[in-house]
């Protein structure tokens, strides 16, 4: 039986997973695939302390040459993660003819049109299922089973720490700090979590989603990015009163010829299954012309999840070898039909809007005013009552408003005497 001999640089959490994979599924492999694939060389900088798994030390080198110059190896495999030297390995293995499976959705996400179009040039095949929902297959299934499709929209919440926080403070009332130092604790989150909580880890999986929908690979400038660290169990609990869930989403939406890219705290509403979307798992909803609404769902962190995703991409390409086929990822065809990005400002949408104000007559007709000169219409207002308390939370929805006209109005109402905190609006997606 033929072999593929592969390179496997990185064995931390992910990378000791794949190899597991290989090793207790390798019978199974090689009967569903027709080849053997042989881990040829394991390449970290740390090849002394233990593992979680056994690894014959001849496999381990510290010398990444080891692999990227072996003309015997077929496919890298990049676990290490970061743009350097992550970017110089992954180009090295491409300009030595070999194919690549990543997991680096940064990577790939900042510097994907110059990767993308190298390894196009030296014919070779780069996949990268891992990078976006561990385990889900949801780059396959767009790149593959929905190839004919056109694309409405995606919504997806595509990061586990996050998820963790807001689901923590939903169903067990812990105040965003409380949930974040149990998601540390648990691994869940890193020590420091700021690329999650500021929402860059979900802005580089949605640049991805949205090159694989709709053809156009933006920069993470292009993407309008508000992280979860200012949102307070006062609005989780307010806003499951009013029939929504919270979560971090990252949302792709054509608007006639302009498309929408934002990452940012969402309402949802109880009745649409994102909304139920729990812990660490990731959820992406697609809505397609052909397909129509689609949600894919499944854990989006763990080793073996993600590991799982690596080793399904090494077997694709192993096929791919085997056939001699080349499936250049820049043959995506661009949504002709979109003109250009929406400026944030100009996007309309319904808001939760809280307020912490002085507890006296006036209050509500004056903020009332001031929306109301920019054109805000209130849908519904609650004032809470909180015992021997001088400051109040005043609970607004409003009616579908530009982004443009809500951020004046809340620079003035937040400049009144008797406002005591900076506001909180959260945009509402009805999906």
């Amino acid at each position: 039986m033929k072999s593929i001999n592969v390179g496997l640089i990185g064995l931390g959490n992910v990378g000791s997973g794949v190899f597991k994979i290989l090793e207790d599924k390798k019978g199974l492999l090689s009967k569903k695939i027709g080849l053997k694939i042989n881990v040829k060389k394991i390449c970290d900088k740390d090849i002394v302390s233990k593992r979680n798994v056994s690894v014959n030390k001849g496999l381990l080198t510290k010398d990444v040459k080891e692999i990227l110059n072996d003309p015997q190896i077929d496919i890298v495999i990049e676990l290490i993660g970061g743009i350097h030297p992550a970017k110089e390995y992954i180009m090295e293995a491409l300009k030595n003819g070999k194919h690549v499976v990543t997991a680096n959705k940064a990577l790939l996400a900042q510097e994907g049109k110059e990767i993308f179009a190298y390894a196009s040039e030296r014919a070779k095949n780069i996949y990268f299922e891992a990078s976006v929902g561990a385990g889900i297959p949801i780059i396959k299934s767009l790149r593959e089973g929905l190839v004919a499709n056109r694309f409405y929209s995606i919504f997806g919440i595509v990061n586990g720490t996050t998820n963790y926080i807001l689901s923590e403070m939903s169903y067990n009332n812990l105040t965003f700090n409380e949930a974040l130092s149990q998601a540390i604790k648990k691994g869940f989150a890193e020590k420091d979590p700021s690329l999650d909580i500021m929402g860059i880890d979900s802005a580089h999986k949605l640049i991805l989603l949205v090159y694989l929908c709709f053809g156009r690979l933006v920069s993470l400038d292009e993407v309008f990015i508000e992280g979860i660290s200012e949102i307070s169990l006062l609005d989780v609990s307010y806003a499951k009163e009013l029939g929504f869930e919270i979560k971090l989403l990252a949302t792709a939406k054509k608007q006639r010829d302009e498309l929408e890219l934002r990452v940012q705290p969402t309402l949802i509403p109880k009745r649409h299954l994102l909304s139920s979307v729990g812990g660490v798992c990731n959820a992406i909803f697609v809505s397609s012309d052909l397909a129509g609404d689609l949600l894919f769902y499944g854990p989006g962190a763990g080793r073996m999840s993600a590991a799982s995703a690596v080793v399904a991409d090494l077997v694709d390409l192993t096929q791919d070898i085997k056939a001699g086929l080349f499936k250049p990822i820049l043959n995506i065809l661009s949504d002709t039909s979109i003109k250009r990005l929406r400026k944030i400002e100009d996007s309309i949408s319904r808001y939760y809007i809280r307020f912490m104000a002085k507890d006296q007559p006036g209050v509500l007709a004056r903020i009332s005013g001031i929306l109301a000169k920019n054109n805000i219409s209130i849908a519904s207002v609650t004032q809470k009552e909180r015992k021997k308390a001088s400051v109040v939370p005043i609970v607004m929805v409003i009616h579908e408003a530009k982004e443009r006209s809500l951020r004046l109005a809340l620079e003035a109402i937040d400049r009144l005497e008797v406002i005591k905190q900076k506001s909180i609006a959260i945009r509402i997606e009805e999906l």
